[in-house]
């Protein structure tokens, strides 16, 4: 007989599927998967503790070598202590709003500044030129883009440049240029007046959660007003206001100095810059001898105040507890992608959270000794030194340190990550640091050589006879430890030089640039008395 229809099984329990959820929800595969899963947590667990203690023994261990050699690692640690406003320099209005965002009536804005509107017209004609040996700067230039401005008629494509660096041509110019600059005289006058103030600590906000967002707006402004300041004395030089001229250096020595006690690299390389720029009008007051020796005087005393070579140890301390504490903002919060200059993407806010908080450790740990990679033996505080030989062999070094970074499993493996995001080339670093002192020594060599041409009527055979009574002491060329190479000229003038870069004395010959790093030698020279 037939079974009924209601009794026979259906064909779902008959198909494999069935035995197959039956297996699966057993007790004893529900045990195994259990079992895996917290065998799996136990290793996770394990893996995460024993890389975070492994990361925390290593980093305890070179932190201890780096406290041992008195390196400041706390970034809170070195930001300046606050002082009075009444002793401060950047406690003016004018500095004040530089540090106020999206305000229409700041006078950050070029509005009315004649200066800023012609800058990129004049500098930026001349800014890419390559010039092996100083020149004047040109004034009839500057005055022929100041007319333009006045008369609101300068466009983007214009440039500006006449070639008549005759004292004539410029001296004609200069009045224009003069009355143009009249609209920073407000400026000027606040920052010559906050300038007799003994400290500087401009409003810088450091208490932003990760270092990397702290804002320096100042630094392009005080650049700026540095060049101002070096056109102003310029054009006052060739009018015979000798005096004026001193009191702009002297401002823009201020203005430089103001932003020393700063820790951060980029702040040291501003203010470089500032001197490089201030020791142009000194140069065109010696080229047509129009400083008196009271003047000279106090110049050489004020260039014989700086050593840039010892400003590089406080500047890389700066780079390295900065560098240390963006690496900790991105262990707290999990951020990378806004660390790194192509973003990221989100992949890389994924990797840092998933990370163990150990190797942040590691992190610290390799941006450290890679950042003193770069710079090791490459300059001496004591000796007044910088080693080219030594910073291409660093820099080699760092190659390989870096080679097979590409994928990122080799950057986790190396935990590198951090480090190829904060490690900028450094290599520059010290080479402009060496530039810089070797501009500011023979600025104040070319001083006391001046002196001693005004109470003789020539310039002296050697530079020891300088010595003592035009200058306390000769320094020396930072690149090779020995005297500045120095030789008269068949005119009377002379010739003062650094055997530069490639350490190799080229007899006074300037490669392609002042300060070139490949080749020639940074020379202080005067140029030929140029007709109109």
């Amino acid at each position: 007989m037939d079974t009924p229809a209601t009794e026979r099984p259906r064909q779902w329990q008959r198909t494999t599927t069935r035995r197959f959820l039956k297996w699966l929800v057993s007790w004893r595969i529900v045990r195994r998967v259990l079992l895996a899963i917290a065998v799996g947590a136990t290793l996770i667990v394990a893996f995460y503790t024993e890389e975070d203690l492994r990361g925390q023994r290593t980093w305890a261990r070179h932190r201890q070598e780096m406290d041992a050699r008195g390196e400041q690692l706390d970034w809170r640690a070195i930001v300046p202590k606050p002082v009075p406003d009444a002793e401060n320099f950047a406690a003016i209005p004018l500095v004040k709003s530089w540090f106020v965002r999206n305000t229409s009536g700041s006078r950050s804005n070029t509005k009315g500044d004649y200066y800023q509107q012609a800058y990129d017209h004049v500098a930026g004609a001349v800014r890419y030129r390559v010039l092996g040996t100083r020149k004047f700067l040109d004034l009839v230039a500057w005055s022929n883009a100041f007319d333009v401005v006045r008369a609101g008629k300068m466009t983007g494509w214009q440039k500006f440049g006449s070639d008549k660096l005759d004292l004539t041509s410029r001296t004609q110019a200069a009045p224009a240029v003069l009355d143009a600059l009249k609209t920073n005289e407000a400026d000027f006058a606040e920052l010559r007046a906050a300038s007799r103030r003994p400290y500087s600590r401009y409003p810088i906000d450091y208490n932003v959660p990760c270092p990397a967002d702290i804002l320096l707006p100042h630094l392009n402004h005080l650049r700026g007003y540095c060049r101002h300041l070096q056109l102003k004395a310029c054009a006052e030089l060739t009018l015979g206001r000798s005096q004026e001229a001193l009191d702009d250096v002297k401002l823009a020595f201020a203005v430089a100095d103001s932003i020393k006690g700063e820790p951060f690299l980029i702040s040291y390389l501003v203010r470089l810059d500032c001197l490089q720029i201030t020791t142009q009008p000194i140069w065109e007051g010696l080229a047509e001898h129009a400083w008196s020796d009271a003047q000279l005087q106090e110049l050489g005393t004020k260039l014989q105040e700086y050593d840039f070579i010892a400003d590089l140890k406080p500047a890389f301390d700066g780079e390295q507890a900065w560098g240390i504490g963006i690496i900790d903002f991105a262990k707290q919060t999990g951020k990378l992608a806004e660390l790194s200059d192509n973003g990221g993407g989100p992949g890389a806010d994924v990797l840092a959270r998933l990370m163990p908080s150990g190797w942040y450790y590691f992190e610290r740990v390799n941006y450290c000794r890679l950042l003193a990679l770069q710079v090791a033996a490459a300059y001496d505080t004591a000796d007044k030194r910088v080693s080219p030989g030594r910073l291409e062999s660093n820099e080699q070094a760092l190659d390989r340190a870096f080679q097979g970074r590409g994928p990122i499993g080799m950057i986790l493996i190396r935990h590198q990550i951090l480090s190829t995001m904060l490690l900028p080339a450094l290599t520059r670093v010290p080479i402009r640091g060496a530039s810089a002192q070797v501009a500011t020594d023979q600025a104040m060599l070319a001083c006391a050589l001046e002196r001693y041409r005004l109470a003789s009527g020539r310039f002296p055979d050697t530079l020891d006879a300088l010595v003592p009574q035009f200058i306390s002491q000769l320094p020396h060329d930072v690149i090779t430890g020995e005297p500045y190479k120095y030789r008269l000229t068949k005119d009377g003038q002379f010739v003062l030089y650094s055997v530069g870069w490639n350490e190799k004395d080229d007899g006074g010959v300037p490669g392609k640039t002042l300060f070139d790093d490949k080749q020639g030698d940074w020379v202080w020279q005067y140029p030929p008395q140029q007709e109109p």
